[in-house]
Protein backbone atom coordinates (compact mmCIF):
# COMPACT_ATOMS: atom_id res chain seq x y z
CA UNK A 1 0.00 0.00 0.00
CA UNK A 2 1.10 3.17 -0.75
CA UNK A 3 1.71 6.43 1.19
CA UNK A 4 -1.13 8.21 -0.66
CA UNK A 5 -3.44 5.18 0.03
CA UNK A 6 -3.03 6.21 3.83
CA UNK A 7 -3.30 9.42 3.42
CA UNK A 8 -5.86 11.39 1.11
CA UNK A 9 -5.19 14.76 2.77
CA UNK A 10 -4.52 16.25 -0.74
CA UNK A 11 -8.45 15.09 -1.64
CA UNK A 12 -9.30 16.98 1.98
CA UNK A 13 -7.64 19.93 1.30
CA UNK A 14 -7.34 21.04 -1.97
CA UNK A 15 -9.60 22.40 -4.76
CA UNK A 16 -8.95 20.51 -8.02
CA UNK A 17 -9.86 22.72 -11.36
CA UNK A 18 -9.21 21.19 -15.09
CA UNK A 19 -10.19 21.87 -18.31
CA UNK A 20 -13.20 20.71 -19.29
CA UNK A 21 -11.85 18.43 -22.11
CA UNK A 22 -10.78 16.13 -19.30
CA UNK A 23 -14.26 15.23 -18.92
CA UNK A 24 -15.63 11.80 -19.83
CA UNK A 25 -15.87 11.97 -23.79
CA UNK A 26 -13.24 15.29 -24.22
CA UNK A 27 -10.45 15.54 -26.20
CA UNK A 28 -7.50 15.12 -23.73
CA UNK A 29 -9.61 12.69 -21.45
CA UNK A 30 -7.51 9.67 -20.07
CA UNK A 31 -9.66 6.39 -20.52
CA UNK A 32 -13.02 7.52 -20.31
CA UNK A 33 -12.47 10.84 -18.95
CA UNK A 34 -13.61 12.58 -15.59
CA UNK A 35 -17.60 11.75 -15.12
CA UNK A 36 -19.29 14.95 -15.94
CA UNK A 37 -21.50 14.40 -12.94
CA UNK A 38 -18.87 14.85 -10.02
CA UNK A 39 -17.64 18.00 -11.90
CA UNK A 40 -19.41 21.52 -11.54
CA UNK A 41 -18.54 24.24 -14.38
CA UNK A 42 -16.72 27.42 -12.95
CA UNK A 43 -16.59 29.05 -16.19
CA UNK A 44 -16.38 27.93 -19.76
CA UNK A 45 -12.85 27.09 -19.39
CA UNK A 46 -12.26 25.31 -15.91
CA UNK A 47 -14.70 22.87 -14.11
CA UNK A 48 -13.97 21.73 -10.58
CA UNK A 49 -14.04 18.24 -8.82
CA UNK A 50 -18.08 18.27 -6.17
CA UNK A 51 -17.04 19.09 -2.79
CA UNK A 52 -13.28 20.17 -3.47
CA UNK A 53 -14.23 24.24 -2.85
CA UNK A 54 -16.69 22.35 0.21
CA UNK A 55 -16.12 23.84 3.53
CA UNK A 56 -14.52 21.87 4.97
CA UNK A 57 -13.12 20.61 1.35
CA UNK A 58 -13.22 16.67 0.41
CA UNK A 59 -13.34 15.52 -3.17
CA UNK A 60 -16.42 13.30 -4.10
CA UNK A 61 -13.96 10.62 -5.42
CA UNK A 62 -12.44 9.94 -2.12
CA UNK A 63 -13.21 6.98 -0.25
CA UNK A 64 -12.60 5.83 2.97
CA UNK A 65 -10.87 7.77 5.97
CA UNK A 66 -8.22 10.40 5.89
CA UNK A 67 -4.93 9.04 7.50
CA UNK A 68 -6.08 5.38 8.04
CA UNK A 69 -7.46 4.13 4.28
CA UNK A 70 -8.17 5.78 0.90
CA UNK A 71 -9.27 5.27 -2.39
CA UNK A 72 -9.59 7.37 -5.44
CA UNK A 73 -12.78 6.30 -7.01
CA UNK A 74 -12.07 7.46 -10.45
CA UNK A 75 -8.15 7.13 -10.10
CA UNK A 76 -7.69 5.64 -13.49
CA UNK A 77 -9.26 8.92 -15.35
CA UNK A 78 -8.43 11.37 -12.53
CA UNK A 79 -7.73 14.92 -13.63
CA UNK A 80 -4.39 16.56 -14.48
CA UNK A 81 -3.64 18.49 -11.36
CA UNK A 82 -4.47 15.05 -9.79
CA UNK A 83 -1.77 13.05 -11.72
CA UNK A 84 0.90 15.91 -11.36
CA UNK A 85 0.36 15.85 -7.46
CA UNK A 86 2.86 14.30 -5.56
CA UNK A 87 4.48 14.08 -2.10
CA UNK A 88 7.38 16.21 -3.36
CA UNK A 89 4.90 19.40 -3.72
CA UNK A 90 5.45 21.08 -0.39
CA UNK A 91 1.66 21.28 -0.80
CA UNK A 92 1.41 17.72 0.16
CA UNK A 93 2.97 18.42 3.85
CA UNK A 94 0.85 21.41 4.05
CA UNK A 95 -2.44 19.05 3.36
CA UNK A 96 -1.09 16.40 5.58
CA UNK A 97 -0.80 19.52 8.19
CA UNK A 98 -4.45 20.85 7.61
CA UNK A 99 -5.81 16.97 8.10
CA UNK A 100 -4.25 16.56 11.24
CA UNK A 101 -1.65 14.42 9.80
CA UNK A 102 2.49 14.45 10.06
CA UNK A 103 5.00 15.60 7.60
CA UNK A 104 6.57 12.74 5.45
Amino acid sequence: MSICQTCGACCASLRVDFHPAELAGGAFAWGLGVPVEMTVPVTPAIVRLCGTDASPPRCVALAGEVGVVVQCTIYDVRPSPCREFDTEHAACNKARQRCGLAPL
